[in-house]
């Protein structure tokens, strides 16, 4: 069992070469190689591991196939902290008996697993090493497909392979000074569940108790690509936060793009979202 740490954000379709070229443009990072990955997801007809936030899949990596077992995991400082097994198959059969350790071994049958939905894109693969700290730069693009549904995936990852965690959080602010990107916290996992039918997240705009629920709450639109609704909204917690972070004006700057009934998507190209959710990924509550 290893933990990944990683920050997710999405990004405009037509914005990633230029991510790409920038990122590519800085000192200490270089690509290492292009991927094409099928990834199927599987769970009950009930969807029990999506309701314990597990998710369980296959994926096909050129002649390779891997099974993968992932918790929903923390949001730690802007990035999320999360269990996963990795085992590599023969073939594409499920091994459940791989799994036996795990959080799944007692609360699903395996004979009631079946696919629930895709996740197939080329990924484009980008090493940062400066000093002690190695980070992996995924570059995605592709598309989500549940039964005869799909939607576009467009993201760009940063994982920590080693070092300092906080470099994670420094370098997604410092891309996020070049092109539009999003701060999503629901994952791939949970997007497909959704164009799947199986799951809806809901934004709950009165309950934000957390950075992390601010987040999940825009995210929940994006999502559902609805706007945000910001008369039912309590922003105190967000802006202590956008206060300590030094960045009050802007965050208020992105409440008025809020209250104009706009689909969270739509904001996203200005740039200003995912600068303040960054700014405010950094915030530790004392």
């Amino acid at each position: 069992m290893a933990r990944e740490l990683e920050i997710k954000l999405s990004i405009a379709q037509s914005e990633l070469d230029r991510a790409l070229d920038w990122l590519l443009g800085q000192p200490d990072t270089g690509q290492s190689e292009t991927l094409q990955l099928a990834n199927t997801y599987y769970d009950t007809p009930e969807g029990d591991l999506n309701r314990q936030k597990i998710a369980l899949r296959i994926r096909r990596m050129g002649d390779q196939y891997i099974q993968t077992l992932k918790t929903r995991g923390e949001f730690v400082n802007g990035a999320l902290q999360r269990q996963e097994w990795e085992w590599p198959l023969m073939g594409t059969r499920l091994q459940m008996g791989l799994i036996a350790d795990t959080p799944v071994a007692q609360s699903v049958n395996p004979a009631e697993l079946r696919p629930v939905f895709e996740t197939n894109f080329e990924r484009r693969v980008v090493m940062i090493g400066q000093g002690e700290n190695l980070i992996e730069v995924a570059i995605d693009s592709g598309a989500i497909i549940a039964g005869g549904r799909s939607c576009p995936l467009h993201e760009i990852e940063f994982e920590l392979k080693a070092g300092d965690a906080s470099s994670l959080l420094a370098w997604a602010r410092r891309l996020a000074e070049e092109v539009p990107v999003f701060l999503n916290v629901i994952s791939k996992a949970e997007q497909g569940y959704y164009l799947a039918g199986v799951s809806s997240p809901e934004p709950d705009p009165a309950s934000i108790r957390s950075i992390y629920d601010f987040f999940h709450c825009l995210s929940a639109c994006w999502l559902r690509r609805t706007s945000f609704p910001v008369d039912r909204a309590d922003f105190s917690v967000v802006r202590h936060a956008a206060e300590a972070m030094g960045v009050k004006a802007d965050l208020e700057k992105l409440v008025a793009q809020l209250s104009s009934d706009q689909p969270v998507n739509a904001l996203i190209a200005s740039g200003l979202p995912g600068r303040v959710q960054l700014a405010l990924a950094g915030f530790s509550p004392t």
